[in-house]
């Protein structure tokens, strides 16, 4: 899932079918993945520009907002924290980040990448992890 789901939190949050897909998804342990706004509508709830949270999936223990956007921006060195279905722990991998909502809460699971930025400087660590679902707002560029 993705696509700016910051601007259809409301179309999003009473699209059953979507939602119960992914959940049904998760439940016959499938893998799923989400970058950026995919991540986010993993997530519990997305709250809008407004300030307006809207359910989501459900499926990472996580909840992005919009309210205060807030521009996160640039090319990032991405390694993962734990074994999964991206790979192995210390799997190297590039990406880039551009989006404005922020993660407010994590309130379980685990992070999936420590991160460093193009200058080599040490970020917060990134992204979700639980069971079969793993998403952060980085987009995967390729592997190292």
């Amino acid at each position: 899932p993705g696509g700016y789901p910051e601007l259809h939190g409301n179309r999003l949050s009473a699209n059953g079918n979507f939602l119960n897909g992914l959940r049904q998804a998760q439940a016959r342990e499938a893998v799923i993945y989400g970058e950026c706004g995919g991540f986010m509508v993993m997530g519990d709830t997305l709250t809008d520009k407004e300030g307006v949270s809207h359910a989501m999936a459900g499926l990472l223990p996580v909840a992005t907002s919009f309210a205060e956007p807030k521009l996160h921006l640039g090319y990032r060195d991405l390694t993962l924290l734990a074994d999964g279905p991206l790979g192995k722990r210390g799997q190297k991998f590039s990406g880039h980040e551009f989006h404005y909502s922020s993660l407010t809460q994590m309130a379980g699971g685990a992070s999936l990448f420590e991160v460093g930025n193009s200058k080599g400087e040490e970020m917060p660590a990134m992204g979700c992890r639980l069971d079969n679902a793993i998403g952060s707002f980085a987009h995967l560029i390729d592997s190292r």
